[in-house]
């Protein structure tokens, strides 16, 4: 007789009926174990090894779960590794999977915003004055320097003076073109003026037989030179030196115009030179002609002569 189909077993409704031959026998489903009379639920995450990393008990049975960056494999015991980068790539820029979770990198230039995720240009001018020579320009990812006009940009960052008289310039055939820190000028060929003749050594001379010249310097040359802005000072500019040594002479050196503000002294190195020195710093752009003159007085008084260099200083507008 099968009691359990019968329905003439005793067993409680917490318990399964097994049918033996001649009898009955009450037992506790799976997952449940009897104490007395009662079937309490075994846990089995008491019981290890079943889970990788976390056991949920459930009445009679349980299940695994992973922590946060795994997943069950198909044996529903074992947790292993999502990678984020290839399943769900949250990143802006570069992504790296680590065990359990993932980590975002930028491009050179950039850097994490706070989410962690996304990236943000970094503003290279802003973090150092310099970066440039001149100008610093922010760009995504990336900074560039800018020169000003009349310079060119090399190795990146530092300005150099475009030399427009081997390139392209204005000046006219009776002119000679000078550059200049930033630019260029143009200057006549000839600069001599009457009474004044310009000789082969492209010296303005003016001639004894002209009546004109006795109270005139006996010769005036011009030279030009560039200087750039804000120079240190004391600094040693030019050189003057004779051309013409005459003996039983004595030579004086001095600055017979130009000099109105006392940016410069000369001071004289030997019996025939003299060096122009800048005292005072000077700003550009601006032009600076000044008259160094050389007298030449014989030793007996006998004769007496004077020569002018025409020194025109042209200050560039920058420090570079």
């Amino acid at each position: 007789i099968d009691e359990c189909t019968a329905g003439t077993h005793n067993c409680r409704v917490d318990q399964v009926c097994i049918n033996l031959r001649g009898s009955f026998a009450c037992q506790c489903p799976p997952g449940y174990q009897k104490r007395g009379e009662q079937c309490v639920d075994i846990d089995e995450c008491t019981i290890p090894p079943y889970c990788h990393q976390r056991c949920v008990n459930t009445p009679g049975s349980f299940y695994c779960q992973c922590s946060p960056g795994f997943q069950l494999a198909a044996n529903n015991y074992t947790c292993v590794d999502i990678n984020e980068c290839d399943a769900s790539n949250q990143c802006a820029q570069q992504c790296y999977n680590i065990l359990g979770s993932f980590i975002c990198q930028c491009n050179q230039g950039y850097e994490l915003s706070s989410d962690r995720l996304n990236c943000e240009d970094i503003d290279e001018c802003r973090t150092s004055s310099y970066l440039c020579q001149y100008q610093c320009v922010n760009e995504p990812g990336k900074f560039s320097c800018m020169c000003p006009q009349g310079y060119q940009v090399v190795r990146s960052r530092t300005c150099q003076d475009i030399n427009e008289c081997e390139t392209t310039n204005e000046c006219r055939e009776d002119e000679m073109c000078w550059n200049y820190h930033g630019g260029f000028r143009c200057y006549p060929r000839n600069p001599c003026q009457d009474p004044y003749i310009l000789t082969p050594e492209n010296r303005c001379v003016c001639p004894v037989s002209n009546a004109m010249c006795r109270e005139l310097p006996q010769s005036i040359v011009y030279k030009y030179m560039s200087i750039r802005s804000d120079r240190s000072v004391p600094s040693d500019i030019f050189q003057i030196q004779a051309t013409t040594i005459y003996a039983n002479t004595i030579n004086t050196f001095r600055i017979k115009s130009g000099n109105e503000n006392g940016e410069f002294y000369l001071r004289q190195t030997s019996p025939v030179s003299a060096m122009l020195v800048l005292v005072k710093s000077l700003s550009g752009p601006r032009e600076h002609i000044v008259d160094l003159e050389m007298l030449t007085v014989s030793s007996i008084g006998t004769f007496r002569t004077s020569s002018v260099l025409r020194l025109t200083i042209i200050v560039g507008p920058f420090s570079f």
